[in-house]
């Protein structure tokens, strides 16, 4: 019996036969091409092809995982249609005078490289695309189909690493699981495995491919992220009760669909969802969240290549509100800097990122990019029920320009009669223990409070979430945090104002009784946890 550890993508167990499954390599050399004009001419047939191919796939997913997540294959097909991508394939081929099959590997080389040495997580899976869509161009230019794995019965497909179309094509009544030796849990072939509901387990390495062989007999546990090979019969019947289990937890939790979130003494709890960007609303709305409490924005700066416009962002916050049919929505604006960057912000490298330029304090100080997102959501605000997040508010001083800058950006909405909603509530994160130690300031001047616990930790214990080497120091139920936490809902309830947490503990379920008998008012959860927090929430008296 071996294991192998990487990361689980889809909290669930899987049994049985395990595939190998192999690409044909096939190495793309150059060859001189004595017609430049005819290899551009392959180049644009085989472009159209891929596209055509990509909205049938786009139209597998919209029936496998729905339009939020289908939208991936859009964004494939926008960078078939990439200015940059495309010229660089079209300078290859004049000023190498070289075949369109090597142009385009040499592009995916370059273009894959360039997003996997970013230091984002989204950014870095875009390599992965890239990867996807120049195969498919080569497939295409050699007059080749893209192979799928086929099989007789249902296998734990193991894989180098999977595309996202790959992982949308796969027949779902013969894959049990997958398991690949490559690929992150922010990538987009993660994101469609968890919607479709696929075990998964990522980045076990590539020692892993080498030792296991076609046959073999496997158990992927996508909670602990590990595939088991050739287990022994005491260790097959212990995940074999787990499935069991599984499953009745599935069963149970379906039913709460529906259901109120109330204490067993009448205690309503908001129950809301956490989402990363529009493709992440279908998930919501199937684990039936009572509304969105954190939208990142962010993803629309970090998929761009230059700053969204007014119009780019109005259409993403008017689709997300719309789709939630009139539960509310907050949206936190720009959270660049730290972990995330783009690279057209110009940012300085720094010693302490996190401690440095980032957040509110890039909006404070680059006013036009922040007024251009906040007229974006005041326009948004009439086509649902809108809230606006602030992060990383540190003072009153800077809480005011915000507030400021908000009263001066509807002022203008008003002179060019541009209508919004007057009902957006406005709200802060609680992430920096100096906004928990002057909370009683901040409540009368905001409408609600978020409480970030991933940073408000992070910061309250001078550990830094991102270095592996201190985690053992990293407490989030350490009593400083908690009181922090206590003391914001206290002065948001005193100056009426309500109190949210958005950070991981509200899907921690042994706090969840702490936190309301605090008097936190809403817990906003990954869409996946909503069912499972809604549950402990029925089971609570707080009267006792």
């Amino acid at each position: 019996m071996r294991k192998y550890a990487g990361k689980g993508v889809y909290g669930a167990v899987a049994m049985g036969k395990i595939a190998v499954f192999k690409r044909d390599e096939t190495v793309v050399k150059p060859r001189h091409a004595e017609d430049v004009l005819h290899e551009k001419a392959r180049l644009a047939e085989a472009r159209t092809a891929a596209v055509k191919q990509l909205q049938e796939i786009y139209g597998r997913a919209l029936r496998e995982v729905g339009e939020a997540d289908a939208r991936i294959f859009d964004i494939h097909m926008m960078l078939l249609e990439d200015v940059g991508y495309n010229d660089y394939i079209n300078n290859i081929i004049e000023s190498r005078q070289v075949n369109a099959e090597y142009a385009v590997s040499a592009a995916a080389d370059y273009f894959a490289g360039m997003f996997a040495s970013m230091e984002d997580d989204d950014m870095r899976a875009r390599a992965a695309d890239v990867r996807d869509i120049s195969d498919r161009l080569i497939a295409n230019l050699r007059g080749k189909s893209v192979r799928q794995r086929e099989s007789a019965e249902k296998v734990i497909l193991c894989a180098t690493d999977l595309s996202p179309s790959e992982t949308v094509s796969l027949d779902r009544e013969k894959i049990l699981a997958f398991v690949t030796a490559h690929g992150s849990v922010s990538s987009h072939t993660a994101i469609l495995a968890r919607s479709m509901g696929i075990p998964a387990v990522v980045g076990v390495g590539d020692a892993f491919l080498a030792e296991v062989s076609e046959g073999s007999r496997g158990i992927v546990d996508g909670y602990a992220g590990e595939i088991i090979v050739d287990p022994d019969g005491e260790t097959c019947n212990m995940f074999a009760e787990r499935q069991q289990e599984d499953e009745e937890r599935k069963r149970l939790l379906q039913q709460l669909k529906g259901k109120e979130n109330i204490t067993l003494d009448g205690r309503k709890v908001r129950v809301f969802a956490n989402i990363g960007d529009i493709r992440d609303i279908d998930a919501a709305l199937q684990n039936d969240a009572g509304g969105i409490g954190l939208f990142r924005s962010e993803f629309l700066y970090l998929e761009n290549r230059d700053y969204p416009t007014e119009e780019q962002q109005l259409s993403a916050y008017k689709k997300v509100l719309e789709n939630m049919g009139g539960k509310k929505v907050i949206i936190r604006t720009l959270d660049i800097g730290a972990d995330k960057q783009a690279d057209y912000f110009g940012l300085k490298k720094e010693e302490n990122p996190a401690l440095g330029y980032r957040a509110i304090r890039i909006c404070l100080t680059r006013p036009e990019i922040f007024k251009t997102q906040l007229r974006a959501l005041y326009r948004a605000s009439v086509y649902g029920n809108m809230g606006i997040l602030f992060p990383m508010i540190a003072s009153v001083a800077e809480l005011e320009k915000v507030l400021e800058m908000c009263r001066e950006v509807r002022e203008e909405l008003d002179a060019q009669g541009v209508l919004y909603s007057s009902d957006v509530e406005l709200g802060i994160m609680i992430e920096t223990p100096a906004a928990a130690i002057i909370s009683d300031r901040l409540a009368p001047m905001v409408d609600f409070f978020s409480v970030g616990t991933n940073d408000l930790t992070q910061y309250t214990l001078a550990c830094d979430r991102q270095n592996p080497d201190i985690q053992a120091f990293v407490d989030p139920h350490h009593e400083a945090v908690l009181r922090l936490i206590g003391m914001s809902a206290d002065n948001a309830h005193l100056y009426g104002a309500w109190i949210g947490i958005c950070g991981e503990l509200a899907a921690d379920t042994s706090l969840t009784e702490t936190f309301l008998r605090m008097g936190i008012d809403e817990l906003s959860v990954a869409p996946s946890f909503v069912l499972k927090l809604r549950d402990k929430v029925r089971s609570l008296d707080l009267s006792l």
